[in-house]
């Protein structure tokens, strides 16, 4: 009989602990990931291919501009095409011809946001009215939460469903990405403080019956090799729930840790950092839904290894790319008989064969290549620029080059 999956499959280790400007340590660090398809040199951006793709780029294209692992959804895999196929397909890796790591989500966040009508979303502004019943103005509420998990209606075809703890490993074993994260309320900063207690309590709760359910697979799924599991800190912007959900879920057997929840933007930094200082330091830490420059900096002076965020490739589809201090549109009239690349001092395949008028005329036409050639450029602006953050940490010049990038950012035009 084959042995069950080990652990001994995933493990992390660091590389280089990142020194503040007085050379004493901080939280950051350079290290890396090992999973049973790949090691993840970190800090790292995990891209999101949410239904098991990134949108308009084929998997091959994304390991040519330096992606290291993928991110899908379970919720949206398990509603389409559903996890038995992508199981039976080999696992998500094989399903989609990426011969990487790869991440999946718990569906938590998509279960809210979808649910309860913000879709991609959430108030990040912590001076909002607050609310234990919180829904979208002129939604309908899709999602209801309770102990023991959530029923929710599907976006597609309005069939009801119900994701408890077990069900959502369950459907990520089947997926068998070779990073996932347990199920857990993501709550926003529209919710009061005592709910926001009340919900960091039940992910705790959450995440135990995870750990025994995900136990229970692997040593029955002997044919599929090891998963590692993330717990996910919740607690909004309070530093008493925060610390609380990140000691309590260290206590676990867990692989890894996300960060999850709304953040408040203003003190994405700080929250980060209350979280680290709680967690064992052996072992790494993913930060769900992040992707702005100024944040991954911050971030990870506090302590994040990973992050992933979905904004890159969404604006990408709208026209809208990175050019080295600013964000430009390329669907404006000024790119039209514009014959320069979008930026000269990027490496990507679309700015050393393309023009902007060239990307101008396929958004104003409708092409679906606009789409693919912006979304591999915005890609790979973000891996780049989080490998050399990367390469800062180990070469002791993290601050001037944070220093350099969003001077530049701060200083720049108005968008073209």
């Amino acid at each position: 009989m084959p042995e069950s999956p080990s652990r001994s499959d995933f493990h992390f280790a660091v590389e280089a602990d990142l020194l503040d400007e007085q050379g004493e340590p901080t939280l950051g660090r350079a290290g890396l990931i090992t999973t049973p398809h790949g090691t993840i040199a970190t800090p790292a951006f995990i891209p999101v291919g949410t239904k098991a793709t990134i949108k308009a780029v084929l998997p091959q294209a994304m390991r040519d501009l330096g992606a290291q692992a993928l991110l899908a959804n379970a919720y949206h895999l398990y509603l389409q095409p559903g996890p038995d196929i992508v199981d039976d397909a080999g696992g998500l890796g094989r399903f989609m011809s990426w011969d990487g790591p790869t991440f999946t989500d718990s569906g938590g966040f998509q279960v809210l946001s979808l649910g309860v009508g913000f879709k991609k979303i959430i108030a990040m502004d912590a001076s909002t009215v607050q609310a234990d019943d919180v829904i979208a103005d002129g939604k309908d509420r899709l999602a209801h939460v309770d102990d023991d998990g959530v029923t929710f209606k599907s976006h597609l075809d309005g069939s009801m469903h119900r994701f408890t703890p077990e069900v959502s490993m369950q459907v990520q074993h089947q997926i068998g990405a070779d990073i996932m994260f347990a199920f857990d309320e993501c709550t926003t900063l529209l919710n009061t403080r005592g709910y926001q207690e009340l919900s960091v309590q039940r992910t705790q709760d959450w995440a135990i019956r995870c750990v025994l359910e995900h136990q229970r697979l692997t040593a029955a799924r002997v044919h599929r090799p090891y998963q590692a599991l993330f717990g996910v800190v919740q607690g909004a912007q309070y530093e008493d729930l925060r610390r609380k959900s990140a000691r309590e879920l260290a206590e676990l057997e867990l692989d890894g840790f996300g960060i999850g929840g709304a953040l408040d933007k203003g003190e994405l930094g700080t929250i980060v950092r209350w979280v680290c200082e709680e967690l064992p330091p052996d072992r790494p830490r993913h930060l769900l839904g992040i992707g702005q420059a100024d944040d991954v900096f911050a971030a990870v002076e506090s302590g994040a290894d990973t992050f992933d965020c979905v904004e890159a490739s969404r604006n990408a589809r709208n026209g809208t790319v990175y050019v080295g201090d600013r964000r430009i549109h390329v669907r404006n009239a000024i790119n039209r008989r514009n014959y320069e690349p979008l930026d000269p001092e990027c490496d990507c395949y679309t700015c050393t064969n393309y023009t902007r008028a060239y990307l101008h005329h396929l958004f104003s036409a409708k092409e679906m290549l606009g789409s693919t050639l912006a979304t591999i450029h915005n890609e790979r602006y973000i891996v780049r620029l989080v490998d050399r953050i990367r390469a800062s940490m180990i070469d002791k010049t993290f601050y001037e080059f944070r220093a350099d990038v969003l001077g530049r950012i701060q200083g720049s035009s108005p968008q073209e």
